[in-house]
């Protein structure tokens, strides 16, 4: 499928250290044709990590997409009835606004415009970043995987030694995974082996 003239939100949370590989699939949806709306959560807009300002991210996300980023629970709630999107992009999302999600609490701009988009029974793809998707976390991730227009960009393990309850998505398959979503499926398989991948 092609993603010409689809309007896809595209909303990133505060998994600082995955937001250097996810903008050149960012990147790839603008390149398509794609008409894609960021909206930024409130840990993004304010903290500066070893990573990167968050200012210097959002300037970087804008110049990207050519549209303001949306950034307050205001801005976001007319992606519902407004300006509706076709699909809803989280890239990354983190164990914390996951958790959230699965638990209908919609306290940040993204997390709004997910909700929008569930209103219009529209699909809401995830790629998830979280160092605890195998530990407490694992029931929400469950959760969201059993719910009806969740869709998630395949994800495994990338540090199992380090870090064995992280689980990271692969993000070279965010853009498959959006147009299987578009079509209503998920993309397969969603269990792959990121840290194989990773170090082949």
């Amino acid at each position: 499928m092609s993603l010409k003239g689809k309007r896809i939100g595209f909303g990133l949370t505060g998994s600082h250290c995955t937001y250097a590989e996810v903008m050149p699939f960012l990147q790839q949806l603008v390149d398509e044709g794609a008409e894609v709306r960021p909206v930024v959560s409130y840990t993004l807009q304010t903290t500066n990590t070893r990573f990167g300002d968050g200012q210097d991210w959002i300037k970087k996300i804008e110049e990207i997409t050519g549209f303001s980023v949306i950034d307050s629970i205001v801005k976001a709630e007319p992606l519902g009835p407004t300006i509706p999107l076709d699909c809803m992009v989280i890239a990354p999302l983190t164990g914390s606004s996951m958790s959230k999600l699965a638990n209908a609490q919609t306290d940040s701009p993204v997390l709004m415009a997910a909700k929008a988009t569930l209103r219009n029974w529209k699909p809401v793809i995830l790629a998830i970043s979280t160092n605890d998707a195998l530990g407490l976390n694992g029931v929400n991730l469950m959760r969201l995987m059993g719910s009806r227009n969740m869709y998630f960009v395949p994800f495994g393990q990338d540090a199992p030694e380090k870090k064995p309850s992280s689980m990271v998505a692969r993000m070279e398959l965010l853009r498959d995974t959006v147009a299987s979503a578009l079509e209503g499926k998920q993309l397969q398989p969603v269990i792959v082996e990121k840290y194989k991948y990773m170090n082949e």
